[in-house]
């Protein structure tokens, strides 16, 4: 599921003498599609490549915020929907899950899109068809509407969440190896400041409009802005004729546990993030109605959790950087339960600061655990193909690709689950208190089995807390279970 970049053939000593030119040569250009890429070469990169990757990553990542926030347009919605539009809680997380559970089975098609077609191509595509549950929204929300034509709505919403899939892949192939994780950091983060986005806009159009502010007026901000980033993407951007698809890759890497690891520890993770970013405020204005008679009042804090998470991703990879992905991502387990547990007690003594405490922390460690856990990728299957000797070092690049894709797409469906966790919870107990019970169990899992996967020997007791151990005694050997 990869996508890559075919590698120059290489050439003799005597042959790139005679022949190679003072000055690296441009990347040789049909129209908007470039046919000669080669991030890999000093020169080249120096010269004309890394412009040229910066054009592509800055309008890779205005598309993909706009994205998140088309993606996470209804946790805003349900805030505008009073007792008029005659919707429970319950239906309100059932509007903020479908998006989520959308956008998490269109991230596989979507990676395999941009070498099918080429990122400048899918990139105007995806931000295009944002345009759609905008307007949808804009001509069909308003009071006596039916509840399942806003499940549709809020169905079709989820057409943004693949655009970080896209975007990602797309973004992938334009950089060398040694830069290839800051590219990616900054383009996953620019993409999920999208869910703090939203929710201003929505605190916005609540400001300036007041309680009675019609909800469509939020989905219109976005018809603009999405225009304009289909014409700047349009003009600006460029597709690789060298990304192609490897569909072995992703065939080839569910083979190997550590990959269901991943799976498990970016639902916890990206899961949380994208699912508490949907779910915060329709949370606090449920359970602490008595302190919130509006939804500007819910609305002005809702947005500083997403922001908090969004900013935190890249420190997550820095540290995982310097202290090994595994280790941090143990610690932001471990942190996620504790603040799960502040939220837990927040609850039961009805106390909206430490409440909002406790959430908001959630949002930082789960941002750190985005960074941390998609820097353990790479790393586990250096691990794992040792064994190939001159062919470890592409076989990894394959399957971390594979995997990097694979893990954004259920990651997300971490977002349906606590949102149906929520739903069900207020079903049942009127308040959130079982969610997050759930929620701290899954948490200390996620640290039993990250600790446990850390083990290097049965002997030590205690973990390896080195990047590459987390496959263990059994993808230590180079071979898949």
């Amino acid at each position: 599921m990869s996508t890559v970049v075919e590698p120059v053939t290489p050439v003799t000593a005597s042959a790139a003498s005679a022949s190679a030119p003072a000055v690296a040569a441009p990347p040789q250009r049909t129209g908007r599609w470039i046919r000669d890429w080669r991030p890999e070469d000093p020169a080249f990169w120096a010269q004309t490549g890394a412009r040229v990757a910066r054009r592509n990553l800055i309008y890779s990542i205005l598309c993909e915020h706009i994205g998140f926030s088309v993606w996470s347009l209804w946790s805003v919605m349900v805030l505008f929907l009073g007792p008029e539009y005659g919707i429970d809680p319950a239906g309100k997380f059932v509007l903020t899950a479908v998006p989520a559970f959308i956008g998490s089975i269109i991230r596989l098609p979507y990676t395999y899109a941009v070498a099918r077609f080429g990122g400048r191509n899918w990139t105007v595509f995806s931000a295009a068809v944002l345009l759609v549950p905008c307007l949808g929204i804009v001509l069909l929300l308003r009071p006596g509407v039916s509840y399942t034509t806003l499940v549709v709505l809020a169905a079709i919403a989820g057409v943004g969440g693949g655009n970080f899939a896209s975007s990602m892949a797309n973004i992938n192939a334009f950089y060398p190896d040694r830069l290839k994780g800051w590219a990616l950091g900054v383009n996953a983060g620019g993409g999920n400041i999208g869910v703090a986005a939203v929710q201003l806009v929505g605190l916005a159009v609540l400001a300036v409009f007041g309680a009675a502010a019609d909800p469509r007026l939020v989905a219109g901000v976005y018809i603009p802005l999405i225009v304009v980033a289909v014409l700047l993407a349009s003009w600006r951007m460029d597709n690789l004729a060298a990304a192609r698809n490897d569909r072995r890759a992703l065939r080839d890497v569910l083979r190997y546990r550590p990959t269901w690891v991943i799976c498990l520890l970016y639902i916890g993770t990206f899961g949380s993030f994208i699912g508490f970013g949907f779910a915060f405020g329709q949370v606090l204005l449920t359970q602490f109605a008595a302190s919130f008679p509006t939804a500007v009042q819910a609305a002005s804090l809702t947005f500083l959790g997403p922001l908090v998470g969004s900013l935190s991703r890249p420190v997550g990879g820095s540290l995982a950087d310097r202290l090994g992905g595994a280790r941090v991502t143990l610690w932001t387990f471990m942190a996620m339960a504790a603040a799960a547990g502040v939220v837990l007690v927040a609850s039961r003594t009805n106390s909206l600061p430490l409440f909002v405490a406790g959430f908001v922390a959630l949002f930082l460690f789960s941002g750190i655990g985005n960074g941390s856990t998609y820097k353990m990728i790479p790393t586990i299957f250096t691990a794992a193909t040792a064994h190939l000797g001159e062919r470890a070092r592409d076989e990894a690049r394959r399957l971390s690709g594979a995997l990097i894709g694979l893990a954004g797409a259920v990651g997300a469906l971490g977002g349906v689950l606590i949102n149906v966790a929520f739903r069900q919870s207020f079903l049942t107990v009127k308040t959130g208190d079982a969610a997050y019970v759930a929620f701290i169990v899954f948490y200390l899992i996620c640290v039993a089995v990250t600790w446990t996967t850390m083990s290097g020997t049965p002997k030590s007791g205690a973990p390896m807390c080195q990047e590459g151990v987390l496959v263990g005694h059994q993808a230590s050997r180079g071979r898949p279970s």
